[in-house]
């Protein structure tokens, strides 16, 4: 026999609404994102180029180097030289809302035990315009002197942690937002800023652009055997980004000459 159930009336279509105001809000698909400023040198590569293999650790022309952010906290800067670790980039800051809590001790405590040292910017061409980004890095961290100990900074420009992997521009906007940084980062500093990026990143974000290779030491991410082919322009890369598991502290990097091209670099 069929159930009489009463229509609806406007109190229970109140106590309807109220359950739903307070009921728990369905994750959105974001929610998994990291948080803003959290993100670090080479935060992408592993879950977009993947890893196969690391680089042979014998050839003497390779100067062994590190990246470090705030997710390593205090550095055992003494224990990365003893391990033969003799340059190293400290992230300084990300957009021009993010500066590292754990900067001084990363940036400075390197070139207190001896490394070259330098800083480095997580572009978000999302948030704000490259110019005021490269203002925002040098006013914070990321300015160079002419000591022979300090690097040019260098721009890590690479997948989106927080959204669409080109930061929802076109190819040509990409380009205009990263030439807008190394300008202004030049004007600031006397300096060319270094391109810290993945070639298939490059390749699908910039559309291959190649002009900014005459003038940018290029530091190339791939966590394998060789670096693979480099994004146009680049006949050869600067620095390497081989793996993000190695000792003490995970981002490791070899640096494509003996110790005395470091140091050019950092004399400009």
């Amino acid at each position: 026999m069929p159930v009489h159930r009463p229509a609806p009336t406007l109190l229970t279509g109140l106590l309807a609404l109220l359950v739903a105001a307070v009921s728990p809000i369905p994750a959105h698909a974001d929610s998994a994102a990291p948080a803003r400023g959290s993100a670090y040198m080479g935060i992408g590569v592993l879950a977009h180029d993947g890893q196969g293999g690391t680089p042979k650790s014998s050839d003497a022309t390779q100067t062994e180097g590190v990246d470090v952010s705030g997710h390593q906290g205090n550095v055992a800067w003494p224990t990365l030289l003893n391990s033969g670790v003799k340059w190293a980039y400290t992230k300084a800051t990300e957009g021009t809302y993010y500066t590292n809590p754990y900067f001084a001790q990363q940036y400075d405590g390197s070139y207190d035990v001896g490394m070259i040292r330098g800083a480095y910017h997580f572009a978000t061409p999302d948030t704000t315009s490259g110019a005021a980004q490269a203002n925002y890095f040098v006013d914070h961290g990321g300015g160079w002197s002419k000591d022979g100990r300090t690097l040019p900074g260098a721009l890590d420009i690479e997948w989106n942690p927080y959204g669409a992997a080109c930061y929802g521009k076109s190819t040509g906007a990409m380009v205009s937002w990263i030439s807008d940084f190394l300008k202004t980062y030049r004007k600031r500093t006397g300096r060319d800023a270094v391109i810290y990026t993945a070639t298939s990143w490059w390749k699908d974000c910039t559309g291959n652009y190649g002009g900014f290779a005459a003038a940018h030491p290029l530091w190339i991410a791939r966590y394998a055997s060789d670096v693979g082919t480099l994004p146009a322009g680049w006949s050869y890369y600067t620095a390497w980004q081989y793996t993000s598991s190695g000792p003490t502290v995970g981002d490791h990097d070899k640096f494509n000459g003996a110790l005395d091209r470091v140091v050019a670099l950092a004399n400009g």
